[in-house]
């Protein structure tokens, strides 16, 4: 069974009351209708409004553990749903925004920003990360590009502030 544009449906095979898909799926927010990658990543909001008052090594182990558990949580939910990257699968999209948030100052416009910059970096896929996502299976695969992203969207993000003087 697929939806109307072609993806696979995850009817009766994503279950929000399973922990690792509650976390693939962005605590549900994968399963929006459209644009599941940018809902995905709104979910990012609050988990990075959570390590904000952590100091700096505690918010770089908070998202060291968010990418490596996210390589294991991705690669089980593909598995469980029977598709690799299944759209739905948004915890990359978490753990990328957080890689974009490294460093950032504190704002709303920071916020902002950073989420702009990781979407487009995310959408548009320069090399190597489109490479990546075309090459490399399981989760590490699901993940890698969106890291990427991240760090794409992190270095533009300091490229501002060091322009801005913020």
């Amino acid at each position: 069974m697929s939806e109307p544009d072609g993806v696979p449906s995850l009817h009766g095979r994503a279950r929000l009351s399973n922990p690792v898909h509650f976390l693939a799926l962005g605590f549900g927010t994968g399963l929006a209708p459209k644009a599941p990658g940018t809902v995905g990543t709104l979910a990012g909001l609050p988990v990075y409004a959570l390590l904000l008052p952590l100091p700096l090594w505690g918010y770089l182990l908070a998202t060291l553990v968010a990418i490596v558990a996210g390589i294991w949580i991705c690669d089980r939910a593909a598995r469980d749903f029977g598709v690799h990257d299944h759209p739905a699968i948004v915890w990359d999209e978490v753990a990328g925004f957080l890689v974009t948030m490294i460093l950032a100052p504190v704002g709303l416009v920071w916020v902002v920003l950073g989420f702009l910059l990781f979407r487009v970096f995310d959408v548009l896929k320069p090399w190597p990360i489109g490479w990546l996502d075309r090459r490399v299976g399981g989760g590490f695969g699901i993940m890698v590009d969106d890291i990427l992203a991240g760090v794409y969207a992190a270095v533009c993000l300091q490229v501002i502030v060091l322009v801005t003087g913020a």
